[in-house]
């Protein structure tokens, strides 16, 4: 005699309650492997401190201590995940899921090009690139101070306090102007004096506050000197060469230039050198309505008299 079919609702209620049982079985090495993923972050986490630590107490670049610290962080949660894996007896998961990420690392790879092309380039920056902590650099129009070094990006900080994130790529590919790799850094200006000054007296008088400037380098390798540049409109143009440290550029670059600037100009005026502006030229066509001007007494004494 044939067994009497199952209804639908019969079906449905011992598949609920045969998955319920094993379940109730596998949920202990859930629970386990759920444990072990989460001791093994925090145990990651613990690990990373401690060798960042370690890192950088030992390694004179911090963003190799920051980057290898972070490698040895993802290496860890990989295993703690697939050790859960093996601990809730998932095992064929596990070998899926290598084979899976293997293969996914290839479509992946073509369709997030930028991301892998930028996570190569840190790899690549981690243990081989021109710059270090606090060097002051300029890639394309970017110019700052090196922040830190991640997987994808650079982080510079400008020095109008802007925070920017270079793609490793860029970094690697670009030329990069470091500006403190020795130390050291030359800066110049330009200043104008009358063609009827003496060019000799003015450069003496330049070369003596260089000379005497003490937050100025100057050895063998590193010459502070002035040069005629250019014969301008106006003016004979003498360029001031002068070399600084770098250890803190704005400092040295920027604020100590603008105070030789001043006294470069305060110098001269007090030995009577004529700091003479461009002339300008105007013009009256016949169709152009005159231009009154007004002469004061003092202005008068400036225009020479013609003699009778």
């Amino acid at each position: 005699m044939l067994p009497l079919l199952q209804s639908p609702s019969e079906t449905i209620q011992n598949s609920i309650e045969r998955y319920y049982k094993e379940f109730l079985t596998v949920l202990p090495r859930i629970a386990l492997a759920i444990l072990v993923i989460i001791l093994g972050v925090l145990l990651a986490q613990i690990l990373t401190n401690f060798y960042k630590q370690r890192f950088q107490r030992k390694s004179q670049d911090p963003l190799m201590a920051k980057f290898l610290a972070q490698a040895v962080k993802i290496v860890l949660i990989i295993i703690a995940i697939m050790i859960s894996l093996r601990v809730a007896g998932l095992d064929g998961i596990a070998t899926g899921l290598l084979t899976a990420v293997g293969g996914g690392a290839i479509i992946l790879g073509f369709a997030f090009q930028d991301i892998g092309k930028n996570f190569l380039a840190g790899v690549i920056l981690a243990f081989n690139r021109p710059f270090k902590i606090n060097d002051t650099i300029k890639i394309d129009d970017i110019f700052g101070r090196v922040k830190a070094l991640s997987f994808r990006y650079s982080h510079i900080k400008t020095f109008d306090g802007r925070d920017i994130y270079i793609p490793n790529s860029d970094v690697l590919t670009k030329p990069v102007e470091n500006y403190t790799a020795d130390g050291f850094y030359r800066v110049d200006f330009t200043v104008g004096i009358g063609y009827e000054d003496d060019i000799h007296a003015a450069k003496m008088v330049i070369q003596e506050i260089l000379d005497n400037n003490k937050e100025i380098v100057r050895d063998e390798f590193h010459e502070n000197f002035v040069i005629e540049d250019e014969l301008a409109s106006s003016t004979v143009n003498l360029k001031v060469f002068f070399w600084v440290d770098t250890v803190d550029y704005r400092r040295a670059s920027r604020v100590l230039r603008g105070l030789l600037i001043k006294e470069v100009k305060e110098a001269l005026a007090a030995k009577d050198f004529n700091l003479p502006s461009d002339v300008i030229e105007l013009k009256l066509y016949k169709n152009t309505p005159e231009i009154p001007f007004k002469i004061t007494d003092k202005d008068r004494h400036n225009f020479p008299r013609k003699e009778e």
